[in-house]
């Protein structure tokens, strides 16, 4: 099978395309076991993503709304909302900052704790699962993701880095690439 210009241009053939659709179909698949893990626990993936931000904060650090917002890649105004629910259900409760009274932090309750620790078991137990699924993936991918010379054969080592950044370069946009070299 010819191989467009473009997959040519970035060196792809069907191989690196089922990869791609292979992990995808991976990722989707832990996400829809995460997705029922948390409904079978009454909570929503975004309320097992907060408490992880939370629980996952060491604890001399305090985990403000702004700061849950970044971490979750959500709007601020969201997060406030995500947080009213989690106090509502009694998984998070509200703080006064020692440090500034103008915000407010969060900690996880001992029933939130609780069912997290559950989730993140089950979470655990799954990603051990797939773990090397995702392994053997991931050793492919650098694999198949070694530069490509003219003639279509794979480099390695020190030829395999020059060509790699000639690469990269050549998909940055033009702005980056200026202010790079600036």
């Amino acid at each position: 099978m010819k191989l467009k210009r473009a997959e040519r241009r970035y060196h792809l053939t069907t191989s690196d395309y089922a990869q791609l659709a292979a992990f995808r179909h991976a990722l989707r698949g832990f996400l829809h076991f995460s997705e029922a893990a948390a409904a079978d626990a009454g909570l929503t993936t975004q309320h097992y993503q907060a408490m992880l931000v939370l629980r996952g904060c060491p604890d001399e650090h305090r985990v403000t709304i702004g700061d849950l917002a970044r971490q979750l890649l959500i709007r601020h105004n969201s997060a406030v909302g995500l947080v009213d629910r989690l106090v509502s259900e009694r998984l998070v409760v509200r703080e006064p900052s020692i440090t500034d009274r103008r915000k407010v932090e969060l900690r996880l309750t001992a029933r939130g704790r609780q069912v997290l620790a559950k989730l993140a078991a089950m979470h655990r137990a799954e990603l051990q699962r797939i773990g090397p699924l995702l392994t053997r993936f991931f050793r492919q991918l650098s694999r198949l993701g070694a530069p490509v010379d003219k003639a279509g054969a794979r480099v390695s080592g020190t030829r395999a880095r020059l060509e790699s950044r000639r690469l990269d370069v050549r998909r940055r946009p033009a702005s980056t690439i200026r202010r790079a070299g600036a």
